[in-house]
């Protein structure tokens, strides 16, 4: 079967990809959808034709597992078993439903690369307040410098176009999602080599919404989207190197500033090369700074095209990779992740091309998304070189926090198939706790003075 354009997007999309220096909001007609035949968050809100992807009805509710002491999540559905398995020899039965990049691994990896697709559920939930912001957003947010800056945005902060008319739109709600307010992670980095051998990087992450920092300054942050310290606790080579990030809505006006404490010089410096294909921390070349989150940072080097949205078998409610039953050692394997603790659903999705325009530089010449339409994160990315090939491909595997109401990557994987190895980000089932959310953040914890005490061994 062919991909399914939706057909009342239709209209909509063809005049958004005219994308000129200022994209006006949606009308209070279109708004009125949100909430009603939409999601909060602009999804379609009933189920698909024949139903296996079902109507949304509001997704998770606080209680639907179990949080054990140190915040690590319960599987609500730990019962269910595989409606199948995909495999390298049925994959042509299904590719109309799975990525270019699924279809490489299947080639790439055909004794060990599965997908166990399981019933789907539509699990998605976010506060009051952020369905609210996300109202608000569609109603004021425009994009302006050809859609690679927000204008009236700051009040709202989350899900700058929950109706989206273009390829841009749709990213510019990946990167405005909601990540929960102010929260800390303890969490994992690995790049294991072609035999699986690997070494654990571990990270301590805290990150700051403006709205959440009771002193912070609003018209001096009236550009930030959030602010984000990352230090490595592990391996000691490495321990104490700290990174900040503010980052910025108009990077093209306003790049994002950030710094970097080196442990062993004891010294704190601008870190201007922590943007684009920049290299990412720690990550031994196998991801660039803007693949964090799959996906971030500024638009401006790419012509963004919205192909439009179809259903798709993408990583859904990954608990199990979240469960503190399992060790590293159980998921990280050679060539790829253990896709038997993964689960696949299938579910709509944005589909969303991107190309290095003319002049620009960066490793990747093409970008191939696909994003969860309730989520607005991520699913797969594929990543193409300079000569028009598929080299890397990204997998988010999600969690819905149902009792903080909030969808973050429990790992996120970047495989590449050409050096056959690949990097894991976001593990955290051997640390001390889950992610802690509602953290009181001060304006000082994230300033470059305060890099030297925070990268203290």
């Amino acid at each position: 079967m062919r991909t399914k354009r939706l057909t009342q997007f239709g209209t909509a999309i063809t005049l958004g990809l005219m994308v000129g220096s200022v994209m006006a909001a949606v009308s209070p007609e279109e708004a009125v959808k949100l909430g009603t035949t939409l999601t909060p968050l602009g999804a379609e809100k009933t189920a698909n034709a024949d139903g296996s992807i079902p109507e949304w009805t509001g997704g998770l509710p606080t209680d639907a597992a179990a949080v054990d002491a140190d915040g690590f999540l319960g599987d609500p559905f730990a019962h269910e078993k595989p409606l199948f398995i995909i495999t390298a020899a049925n994959a042509e039965q299904y590719k109309d439903k799975l990525s270019p990049g699924q279809m490489a691994m299947f080639k790439r990896y055909a004794a060990t690369y599965k997908v166990p697709v399981y019933p789907t559920h539509r699990t998605m939930a976010a506060p009051q307040a952020i369905y609210d912001a996300a109202k608000k957003s569609a109603l004021k947010t425009t994009a302006v410098d050809d859609g690679n800056s927000l204008a009236n945005f700051a009040d709202s902060r989350y899900y700058a176009f929950p109706i989206p008319k273009n390829g841009q739109e749709v990213i510019w709600n990946h990167l405005t999602r909601y990540l929960g307010g102010s929260a800390k992670r303890l969490i994992t980095q690995m790049t294991p080599q072609v035999n699986g051998a690997f070494t654990t990087v571990h990270f301590e992450d805290d990150f700051a919404s403006p709205s959440d920092i009771s002193d912070l300054d609003m018209e001096k942050g009236k550009n930030i989207l959030f602010y984000f310290k990352q230090r490595v606790t592990k391996p000691s080579r490495l321990a104490g190197s700290v990174l900040l990030l503010h980052e910025t809505i108009d990077q093209t006006n306003e790049p994002r500033m950030a710094w970097l404490y080196n442990a062993g010089q004891r010294r704190v410096r601008r870190a201007p090369q922590v943007a684009y294909d920049g290299p990412a921390t720690a990550a031994d070349g196998m991801r660039t700074a803007d693949n964090f989150g799959l996906f971030n940072g500024a638009l401006d080097r790419y012509d963004w095209k919205l192909i439009g949205k179809k259903e798709m078998y993408i990583p859904y409610n990954s608990y199990k990779l979240d469960s503190r039953k399992l060790k590293y050692e159980d998921i990280i394997k050679a060539g790829h992740i253990n896709q038997d603790h993964t689960r696949y659903e299938l579910h709509r999705v944005w589909e969303v091309e991107a190309t290095l325009k003319s002049g620009e530089r960066h490793v990747y010449a093409k970008r191939h998304f696909f994003i969860d339409e309730d989520s607005w994160l991520i699913a797969y990315v594929d990543h193409y070189d300079g000569r028009g090939q598929l080299w890397r491909v990204g997998e988010g595997h999600p969690t819905v926090h149902y009792k903080d109401k909030v969808a973050l990557y429990s790992v996120e994987a970047i495989y590449d198939l050409i050096a056959g190895r690949y990097i894991a980000l976001g593990l955290k089932n051997e640390e001390k706790h889950g992610v802690e959310f509602g953290i009181k953040a001060k304006i000082s914890d994230y300033t470059p003075a305060a890099l030297r005490n925070a990268g203290i061994r």
